[in-house]
């Protein structure tokens, strides 16, 4: 990954710390995304400068268009170009349908779907130039299977995995590979706090695990290098995939 320039979204905690990390300890110049949490993204780039990388804090909203451009602008201004774009950012909450407002679900597919069409959108262009690319997007397990109270991150996530095939239809020919990796029960803070939220940790927990053939939850650094892979000359004839790690827990 050295001389390369990587762009996470989200990249302020869980998978998308972990995912900065990773990038730049494989020597990619790291930039930064994040939309409010100023202190964790601060954190994550302390550790990338302490380990001797190189890293570029931006804060944006990525379902804002002039935020977007502007993001993708100072990234090639300080690095020079734009490698790799990994769509990170998303949000969700707990609302079943008939409970949600027009507001909640615009505001997930804004962040879930707009988000990454608009990264993408901005970072072609360079990426084309140069006839080199990696775009690579989050969708989820879950989503293949539907739970209770999560329709519009399914909706979004869901139709991630149609933009990234028909993205990398569009892009093949200019040599810029996209895919999307699809995690399944990664211990992060949101799974975390998804258990204690429950009246019955314990029993979830048991199921979760038993219903996943490894029989434990996945680590965040897991994801981050199945990603990392995709991003490789070694995934260069891979494109227009949705690669699960999840354990083995939606195989067929």
């Amino acid at each position: 990954m050295r001389n390369q320039v990587v762009l996470v979204t989200g990249g302020s905690r869980g998978l998308g710390a972990e995912t900065c990390l990773a990038f730049a300890e494989a020597g990619a110049a790291v930039v930064l995304n994040y939309a409010a949490n100023e202190n964790a993204a601060g954190k994550v780039a302390k550790q990338i400068k302490r380990r001797g990388g190189k890293v570029l804090l931006v804060r944006a909203d990525v379902s804002s268009e002039t935020a977007v451009q502007s993001m993708i602008q100072k990234t090639a201004q300080h690095f020079g170009g734009l490698d790799i774009l990994v769509n990170n950012a998303a949000v969700n909450s707990d609302y079943r349908v008939e409970d949600m407002n027009v507001e909640e679900w615009d505001r997930v597919i804004r962040v879930n779907l707009r988000g990454p069409f608009l990264c993408a959108k901005h970072a072609i262009p360079i990426m084309r130039k140069r006839g080199y690319g990696r775009i690579i997007n989050l969708s989820s397990h879950g989503v293949r299977r539907g739970s209770v109270a999560h329709a519009h991150y399914a909706a979004a996530k869901l139709g991630i995995i149609g933009f990234t095939r028909c993205l990398a239809k569009e892009l093949g020919k200019d040599g810029i590979t996209v895919n999307a990796v699809a995690p399944g029960r990664i211990m992060t803070d949101m799974l975390a706090s998804n258990l204690k939220n429950t009246d019955q940790e314990n029993a979830r927990r048991k199921e979760w695990l038993k219903e996943t053939p490894l029989g434990r939850f996945g680590l965040p650094r897991e994801v981050a290098d199945a990603i990392l892979f995709l991003a490789s000359e070694k995934a260069a004839y891979i494109t227009g995939q949705v690669i699960p790690v999840d354990g083995g827990l939606l195989m067929r």
